[in-house]
């Protein structure tokens, strides 16, 4: 395997993730890497203002040196330096996602970093097709914790598109070991959590949220309480659904739009619980394809089942292959519950 690694962005899913787990798997092995053709088949092809705050974040922990990182570049050039823990602000500029920014660094910090890294990250806490503030405090950070790494999350303010303006903090302490998983079996999921949140709107958004839900729910026999929350900045509704009869609840978020019927949003997070309880697995594909870069560094081998076999997860498959000799098989077809399954290392 040679020392320099290059990267086609337009491979399997073609987004932003292949950037981001490169630059965590650039840092934590010590190879270079370029990467061309980013985000080349999308609506706004090269780089976004979340992809560049990615770049310039991991350069900053770790010292390291790139080329291209800008708004529009389809090339990137990217030298890890070395780890350094400490207190490190960024900000998006835009209501690019925040979680997107501490998936980057979080992995070099822990493995990496010799003591506790507080970060500050201000953009989008609440942003579509991305990792929401309270998946992230939930559910992420729920299944690393089990395999020994350490996240506190607070957020400060939310952040919604276009306005942006959220910020989050981020403690991440050192783990001198990431533990195997093992996690295949689901129970009959019966009972379901959540919230509904109203940012700068009002109350009554958040009881249509919160009522059109627990309707869909109720219909599939899954008896809900989601409570009302109201929070300050905005404008912005949110609503979640949550499983708290699995060890890592898996949290459903939709984010309302301008011009979207309250119970359009309700039915949105109610579709894809209802979907994850249909696969009877205990993984939702989202953690899926966020599980194997930290379990990729366990020396133990790993087995989980998930509720979908996506094109995130086995294009970041291919991603940690570039850069790791280590055995990653999945069982199962995209688009359908699967088991994903890691190697012992032998270290």
């Amino acid at each position: 395997m040679s020392s320099h690694v290059e990267l086609d962005g337009s491979h399997g899913e073609g987004g932003g993730q292949i950037l981001r787990s490169a630059l965590a798997l650039s840092i934590l092995t010590g190879r270079p890497f370029k990467i061309a053709n980013i985000r080349a088949n999308r609506e706004q092809p090269g780089l976004r203002p979340q992809h560049v705050a990615c770049v310039k974040a991991a350069g900053a922990i770790c010292g390291g040196l790139y080329k291209g990182a800008s708004v529009g570049s389809s090339v990137l050039n990217f030298e890890p330096g070395e780890v350094k823990a400490g207190t490190y602000a960024f900000g998006i500029g835009t209501a690019g996602a925040t979680g997107l920014v501490l998936h980057t660094l979080y992995l070099p910090l822990a493995l990496h970093g010799k003591e506790v890294s507080n970060l500050t990250i201000t953009g989008g806490t609440h942003v579509p097709h991305s990792p929401s503030y309270h998946y992230n405090a939930t559910t992420w950070s729920g299944h690393l914790s089990r395999i020994g790494i350490d996240i506190q999350l607070e957020m400060k303010r939310p952040g919604f598109y276009p306005r942006g303006g959220g910020e989050v903090s981020a403690s991440v302490q050192p783990c001198l070991r990431v533990r195997g998983l093992n996690l295949t079996k689901c129970p009959d999921l019966t009972t379901a959590g959540g919230f509904a949140a109203v940012a700068g709107l009002p109350e009554g958004i958040a009881r249509r949220l919160a009522r059109r839900a627990a309707e869909r729910l109720k219909r599939e026999e899954i008896e809900s309480h989601i409570p009302l929350e109201e929070w300050q900045g905005g404008p912005g509704a949110v609503v979640g659904v949550l499983f708290r009869q699995l060890t890592v609840p898996p949290l459903f978020v939709a984010i309302g739009e301008r011009g979207q019927p309250a119970e359009a949003v309700a039915d949105a997070a109610a579709d894809e619980a209802l979907k994850f309880r249909a696969a009877k697995a205990p993984v939702d594909a989202h953690s899926a394809d966020q599980l194997v870069l930290p379990l990729a560094f366990s020396p133990d081998a790993s087995e989980f089942r998930a509720a979908e076999i996506s094109t995130h997860l086995t294009t970041n498959i291919e991603t940690i292959r570039k850069f790791l000799d280590r055995e990653i098989t999945v069982e199962g077809d995209e688009g359908s519950p699967g088991v994903v399954r890691i190697a012992a290392s032998g270290l």
